[in-house]
């Protein structure tokens, strides 16, 4: 493991990670991926680049991986191209203690204690890439999948393969057939400038395709109520999370990168829709309590990027870096009124906030303009001190590996006028503040 990659990630506080993806994960067999390193099969992987995949890192090393970053564990089965016995063992080999072949087997490869599974993907995106499901023979599918899970691993929180996107009745057949046989359903959505054929630049894009990035980045809000009325329907008590497990910016591939790969440059732009995503999440947390960024190192909307022994943090890394009080903390209702950012046919709130007493009592708020020409004066009915951390640039400022601190956040306050707090936002700004 890289020390730099692994100390960066423990100072964001990672909360939970899942493998082995994604459309991987339904054409994994994990025995490919335990015992001597130098024993294990070479595959090829069909879903990204076509290429040679040695299993170098597999149960073991993502396992202690988790340990090494201090989260939790969200394990996706592959229920595309596999058998519920083929999943039951591989619980069975990572949780099981006492005497039993596949227990003795995993301390013969370096593990006596077992681990913890606190999360199992029930198959991923079944209704494409793990299998091109009908949304009722995927139910069906859960079902079965899903009492083998609760069979061999109790504790685990079971994650059904939900909906793409804006897929209603997806989210409606699951609930339906399989909602008593899962804990959690997901939910994928990517936020791209103009469409999935040409998605469009990651650096180096027009102020139209800034305000269309998030404008989609808030269509966020939308499907999270959407499928959760449907769940509230069949799940009134709210048993069943929505896992908004893959989220994030996709853009076409970088030049130079390997196809298929989806290595992407990472800007303001991305943190901007970070941001927004994050306080639509605040505002769902009845519903959402686990939501993944797609990817964590090099992949999409990547926190941290490397090219050999370089590392650079992206303003992604810096976004969550910024927003880590808010783990724990409980939200607090706001509302935001003033004039919209208006380019073309895309009109958007110019601010977009939210607020959460933290675990340290403190109260949190975030306060994001979206304008990328304008600065905003938000006047509050908060009264005390605010100070916190900044993020700002150009619309496309990014970090390279020549040049890493171009954009990262700095030292940022509020002012007292006539007894309230008052906030100075520049344009295109994140703001991050302890109300004290």
């Amino acid at each position: 493991y890289r020390p730099d990659v692994v100390e960066a990630l423990r100072k964001t506080k990672v909360p939970m990670v899942r493998w082995p993806g994604g459309c991987f994960a339904d054409d994994y067999d994990w025995r490919d991926g335990i015992g001597p390193r130098e024993k294990r099969p070479m595959r090829m992987n069909k879903f990204w680049g076509g290429v040679p995949e040695n299993n170098a890192f597999g149960t073991h090393e993502f396992m202690n991986f988790m340990e090494l970053i201090g989260a939790d564990t969200y394990v996706a089965a592959n229920m595309g191209s596999g058998t519920p016995r083929e999943m039951a063992r591989w619980l069975e080999y990572m949780t099981a203690d006492g005497t039993s072949s596949l227990a003795q087997e995993r301390r013969a490869n370096g593990r006596d204690k077992p681990w913890t599974v606190k999360y199992l993907g029930v198959g991923n995106e079944s209704w494409g890439c793990g299998g091109e499901m009908r949304d009722e023979y995927a139910a069906d599918l859960t079902r079965r999948f899903g009492s083998y899970a609760r069979l061999h691993a109790p504790g685990t929180v079971r994650v059904a393969s939900g909906a793409n996107s804006d897929d209603y009745n997806w989210t409606e057949v699951l609930m339906q057939r399989a909602g008593a046989q899962v804990e959690a359903i997901s939910l994928h959505y990517y936020t791209i400038p103009k469409t999935w054929e040409k998605k469009g630049q990651a650096t180096g894009f027009p102020e139209q395709e800034w305000a269309s990035t998030l404008k989609n980045a808030l269509k966020m809000d939308e499907l999270v109520t959407r499928h959760s009325a449907i769940m509230d329907k069949h799940d009134p008590k709210k048993r069943v999370i929505l896992a908004v497990d893959e989220w994030g910016t996709w853009y076409d591939q970088e030049p130079g990168s390997t196809p298929g790969f989806l290595y992407q440059q990472n800007s303001l732009r991305d943190a901007q829709v970070a941001a927004l995503t994050l306080n639509i999440f605040h505002r769902h947390t009845d519903r959402v309590k686990i939501a993944n960024i797609a990817q964590m190192v090099n992949v999409l909307q990547a926190m941290i990027l490397t090219d050999k022994e370089r590392m650079v943090l992206t303003p992604t890394y810096h976004l969550f870096d910024m927003y880590a009080p808010f783990q724990g903390a409980i939200p607090y209702p706001v509302s935001a009124n003033g004039p919209n950012y208006v380019l073309g046919d895309v009109t958007l709130p110019s601010v977009d906030a939210s607020a959460a007493r933290g675990a340290d009592g403190k109260l949190w708020l975030s306060l994001v303009n979206l304008d990328p020409r304008k600065a905003a004066r938000v006047a509050t009915n908060l009264s005390g001190k605010a100070n916190g951390r900044l993020l700002t640039g150009t619309i496309d400022a990014h970090n390279t590996f020549d040049k890493p601190n171009r954009i990262t956040p700095v030292a940022y306050s509020g002012r007292i006028e006539n007894g309230k707090l008052v906030f100075d936002l520049p344009a295109r700004s994140i703001a991050i503040l302890a109300v004290e």
